[in-house]
């Protein structure tokens, strides 16, 4: 059976997490913080905060900048429950809006959305694939004397919050510059099965402009990662050092240095050997299925924008969703595994029961009941790529033809 997204784990892994046991420092320590300075040259940005998950930490700045009951936040009606779910954690109304065709939140719908309520707009890159975040930070400049900031945070701002969903776009490009340091925030995922894995992870590129500090920022957003405690246990070690005060009712979510060694790895291979890897298999997928006019070919790559290639969904042309799921069906049957990304906010019981109704996200609706992720991962060679694309071939001919 071929697998989806098996995680990279060698022995390179393995030695690096048996070092940080064996040096007795396990929670947030010398590996966390190295990896953070790593992350923000990655990313070009002053500081990057590590955080045990996309999740805790798109919440936790969420919560920071006073997102709350009666406040509204835009997020793409296509998209994993995440994006969504943290804004209802915070009382907030979760506002969706359509995509384009390449699985993008739609810029046009965003506008239509904003109302003296909306606090903040989540967009995601889907895939790996940047949305256009100028187009996204030329409307909130524009629609800044709509904004109604009701916070300190938020009138120091002086506008919607940009909060970017990169869970899937580490070492994706916009412009020429990797993903990091075009939004307000841009919250990545070190999830199991993202391109750059610690198991369970996430970091928060921040990049707020003046009058924020973003190296004081940085400070007090890792003060809120753990209890709100101005202290955390490495700088406890130190002599004399062990008093400490909780200056607010924080989170818990910080990265651990177990976690951070994995990530190390990764990072130090990720440009040379994951992306380029990664890449080689989007390209023999686009190769093959670019012979059949039945197959859409995801965009990988135009004049501003680069993927990072963590997904490849193949959309099929002028199939129903019953003749979808017989394809992945066939598929499975013939022992590869795909997926689905994803399947939208409106059609899940948790939002559905809110009120969302997919008929008023047609873009969305097309696109899920088309779409077939193919497995992406390092040790997918040429021959199962080859596996891969033969069975969705096959599979495809048995449904259809």
């Amino acid at each position: 059976m071929i697998p989806f997204s098996p995680p990279r784990i060698d022995d390179k892994i393995i030695n690096e997490v048996v070092a940080a046991l064996k040096s007795g420092w396990i929670t947030t320590g010398p590996r966390t913080k190295e990896f953070e300075r790593q992350l923000a040259t990655y990313c070009n940005v002053e500081k990057v905060l590590a955080v045990n998950s996309w999740t805790a930490g798109a919440e936790m700045l969420l919560h920071w900048f006073g997102v709350k009951e009666g406040d509204e936040v835009i997020v793409p009606a296509y998209t994993y429950c995440a994006s969504a779910n943290i804004v209802v954690h915070c009382g907030a109304k979760p506002v969706l809006v359509d995509v384009n065709e390449d699985f993008t939140i739609n810029i046009d719908r965003v506008r239509e959305a904003i109302t003296p309520r909306t606090k903040a707009i989540i967009p995601v890159d889907v895939a790996g694939l940047p949305v256009d975040y100028s187009a996204i930070m030329n409307l909130v400049e524009e629609k800044r004397e709509l904004f109604t900031p009701n916070t300190e945070r938020q009138n120091k701002l002086g506008r919607i919050l940009v909060l970017n969903d990169a869970a899937h776009s580490f070492g994706a490009m916009y412009k020429g510059q990797r993903v990091g340091n075009q939004c307000d925030f841009t919250v990545f995922s070190f999830h199991a099965v993202k391109n750059l894995t610690t198991a369970e992870g996430g970091g928060i590129a921040i990049n707020m402009p003046l009058p924020y500090n973003n190296a004081e920022l940085y400070a007090e957003l890792n003060t809120y990662s753990l209890h709100g405690q101005n202290k955390d246990a490495l700088a406890k070690t130190q002599k004399g050092s062990w008093e400490y005060d909780v200056i607010d009712a924080g989170y818990k979510c910080n990265m651990t240095d177990i976690l951070a060694s994995i990530g190390l790895v990764e990072l130090s291979r990720y440009n040379d050997d994951t992306l380029v890897y990664r890449k080689s298999i989007v390209n023999q997928y686009d190769q093959e299925f670019s012979k059949y006019d039945w197959a859409i070919i995801p965009t990988s790559k135009d004049e501003k924008r680069e993927s990072s290639y963590h997904l490849y969904l193949l959309r099929i042309k002028n199939i129903t969703l019953e003749q979808r799921n017989a394809i992945i069906q066939k598929i499975f049957d013939k022992d590869v595994s795909v997926n689905v990304h994803y399947k939208p906010l409106p059609l899940l019981s948790a939002y559905k029961n809110r009120g969302y109704r997919m008929e008023d996200y047609p873009v969305s609706q097309s696109l899920w009941e088309n779409e077939i992720s193919l497995p992406i991962y390092y040790g997918l060679d040429k021959d199962k790529t080859n596996k891969v694309t033969q069975a969705v071939i096959d599979s495809y001919n048995e449904v259809i033809c």
